[in-house]
C-alpha cells in the first residue's frame, strides 16, 4: 500500500505556492494558483488538485507560462472588462479584472468580461460559484487545446470546452452550481490513468484512427468522445465561440498542450458572464429559486448540482486530505 500524509488545507495551499515560487512563479501568480489548488483539494477534485502542481511548476520552468506575467485590465465598454493575462496563469488575471467585472454588473445589471493569452483555469465551477457568492448568477467558459473532432471526423477541433452555472443562495453562498464539459469525461481523468496505466472506459474517446479505446495513451493520440454525440460537440463549439473567438484568444487548434513541456504558452481564453438576477426578475428570482431547487431536492435519490462537492468540502475541511508520498516527492522536484 502506498504511504501517505494527510495534510490540512492550509498546509495544501502552501505547499503548491511553494512549489511554484520555487519553479519560478511570482507570490502573486502562485498566490493564486495555490488558492485553487486549494478549493480543489477541498472538494475532492483531485484531478485539479495538487496533481496539476508538478505540471504548472514544470510549465513556469520551460515557458509555457510566464511566472512574472503581470495582467492587463481593460475596459472596452461598461459592461465589459478585457483582461490580458500575458501568458500567465489564468487565476491572476481572473483575480486582477474580478473586483471591475462584479462592480460593472451591479452597475449595469449584466457584465461580462474576457481573459486572453491565458492558461488552464482550474476547476471553472469554482469561478462560477465565486460570482454566486457576491450575489450574481454566474455563466463561465474556458476552452482548451483540441481533444474533440466533430460527429463524422477524427480531427480534433474544439476542447473539453467546459461551462459553469452558478446561482446565489441569497445568504452568501450558491444555490447551485452546473459544471460540465462538452466531453464524456474530463481530459484531466485520461492523463490520470496514462499515468497509472489504468484503461478508460469504452465510451470515453477514440483512437488516432477514429476507433473506440480502453487505451489512455492512445485516447491522448485521438481524440475525446463528446457527451450527447453531436449536441455535445455542439455544447464545445458555443464554448470555443465565445471563450476563444470572444476573448480573442487562440483557437483551441491553435493551442499548445496543456500538457508536457511541447510548444510554447497555449495562449487559450475564458469568458465570464455575470448578470445582478433580482432586477431583471423584478425580485423574483431567489423565491423562484428557491421552488426550482425544491422540485428536485425533495425526490428521493435526487440532489441538486454541487450537492456532492459541498458534502466532500465539509468532510475535507475537517479531516484534511490523504496525499501520496510520490506526489509530494514530485512536487518537491
Amino acid at each position: 500500500m502506498m504511504a501517505q500524509k494527510t495534510m490540512p488545507l492550509d498546509e495544501i495551499e502552501e505547499l503548491a505556492r511553494g512549489a511554484l515560487e520555487q519553479a519560478g512563479a511570482s507570490a502573486e501568480q502562485a498566490a493564486s494558483v495555490a488558492r485553487s489548488t486549494r478549493l480543489a483539494e477541498r472538494d475532492s477534485i483531485r484531478s485539479h488538485g495538487l496533481l496539476y502542481v508538478p505540471i504548472y511548476a514544470e510549465h513556469v520552468r520551460c515557458g509555457k507560462v510566464e511566472g512574472h506575467a503581470r495582467p492587463e485590465v481593460s475596459r472596452p465598454a461598461p459592461g465589459a472588462v478585457r483582461v490580458d493575462a500575458g501568458h500567465g496563469f489564468a487565476h491572476a488575471a481572473i483575480d486582477a479584472g474580478w473586483r471591475d467585472f462584479t462592480d460593472a454588473a451591479r452597475g449595469n445589471g449584466i457584465a461580462a468580461m474576457t481573459v486572453h493569452r491565458s492558461y488552464n483555469c482550474g476547476v471553472l465551477g469554482h469561478h462560477a460559484e465565486r460570482l454566486a457568492e457576491d450575489g450574481l448568477l454566474g455563466l463561465c467558459f474556458t476552452h482548451a487545446p483540441a481533444s474533440i473532432a466533430p460527429v463524422g471526423g477524427k480531427d480534433p477541433v474544439v476542447g473539453t470546452n467546459p461551462f459553469s452555472v452558478a446561482a446565489p443562495d441569497g445568504e452568501g453562498g450558491a444555490l447551485l452550481v452546473i459544471d460540465q464539459s462538452a466531453s464524456v469525461i474530463a481530459k484531466s481523468e485520461i492523463l490520470l490513468r496514462a499515468r497509472t496505466g489504468d484503461p478508460i472506459e469504452p465510451e470515453w474517446a477514440l483512437d488516432a484512427q477514429g476507433r473506440p479505446t480502453t487505451v489512455a495513451q492512445e485516447a491522448l493520440e485521438g481524440s475525446m468522445r463528446p457527451a450527447g454525440g453531436y449536441k455535445g460537440f455542439g455544447v464545445g463549439l458555443m464554448v470555443e465561440i465565445l471563450a476563444a473567438a470572444l476573448s480573442g484568444a487562440n483557437l483551441s487548434t491553435e493551442a499548445s498542450p496543456f500538457a508536457g513541456p511541447k510548444g510554447g504558452p497555449p495562449g487559450t481564453g475564458q469568458c465570464f458572464i455575470a448578470i445582478e438576477p433580482e432586477g431583471l426578475s423584478g425580485g423574483a428570482f431567489g423565491a423562484s429559486m428557491a421552488r426550482l431547487a425544491a422540485s428536485i431536492s425533495a425526490q428521493e435519490g435526487a440532489r441538486l448540482p454541487g450537492a456532492r462537492r459541498a458534502q466532500n468540502r465539509a468532510r475535507i475541511e475537517a479531516e484534511g486530505v490523504a496525499v501520496d508520498d510520490t506526489l509530494l516527492e514530485r512536487i518537491a522536484g
